[in-house]
């Protein structure tokens, strides 16, 4: 038989894998944790660098983290990112997907686009890790430039696919780079330490409305070309 024609079980993971952003309470063992973290470092790096950091943020000082970002959020403190994370200004194309990704958010939760109460709850609860049993905040040395972010962004993919492949749900939260120097300074972390995202990981809440958001991906033609003969 052809490999082509066998079921491939990375492609249906891939393809499977969802933001999740409610979670059932049940812990995640440590031993699971690390074990999907050895996982995740397996990913290529220029040079086998291997830049970033995972750390696990739990008990009190989770409760501080994410009571010192809404703080920063709800009272209007100006965003300072150590990177920069989108396109400035926005070029429309990646706008509309922007704006479609936001309604297959708030169209699976029912929020109306003129709620804005609504939306900002659902967004105040980044901030919250989204009530996952597992609060990770992920950083990378300062020293690095965009391509230590790229390897980073790779092993980050496989964290999350070596989550899913075990039952696990997870959600990337880039809110969280939008108040480095609250994050570090509520975590102890040296200046040295840039904050890329946050990351939520557990058992994925299957009855919960917003964990049916479905987003669509560009056609190949979009992103995808061939030169030469």
């Amino acid at each position: 038989m052809n490999s082509n024609t066998l079921p491939d079980i990375h492609e249906q993971l891939v393809h499977a894998r969802r933001s999740i952003r409610a979670y059932r309470s049940d812990p995640v063992p440590e031993a699971l944790l690390q074990q999907l973290l050895r996982v995740a470092r397996q990913a290529p790096s220029g040079g086998n660098l291997q830049p970033g950091h995972f750390t696990l943020v739990q008990g009190r000082l989770r409760d501080a983290l994410t009571q010192a970002l809404l703080a920063d959020w709800q009272g209007g403190v100006p965003e300072k990112e150590d990177y920069s994370y989108f396109p400035r200004p926005m070029p429309m194309a990646l706008r509309k997907r922007q704006v479609a990704s936001a309604q297959a958010l708030y169209g699976a939760l029912g929020v109306a686009r003129e709620d804005r109460a609504g939306r900002d709850a659902q967004f105040a609860r980044n901030y919250r890790f989204f009530d996952a049993p597992v609060a990770l905040v992920i950083t990378i040395d300062s020293r690095f430039g965009a391509g230590g972010y790229m390897d980073l962004g790779m092993a980050l993919h496989g964290l999350q696919l070596a989550a899913a492949a075990r039952g696990l749900g997870s959600c990337a939260i880039g809110a969280l780079a939008s108040y480095p120097d609250t994050v570090r300074r509520v975590l102890g972390l040296p200046a040295s330490e840039h904050i890329v995202c946050g990351m939520a990981l557990g058992w994925p809440n299957e009855d919960a409305p917003v964990n049916r958001t479905q987003t669509t991906r560009a056609p190949l033609h979009e992103y995808y070309r061939v030169l030469g003969e």
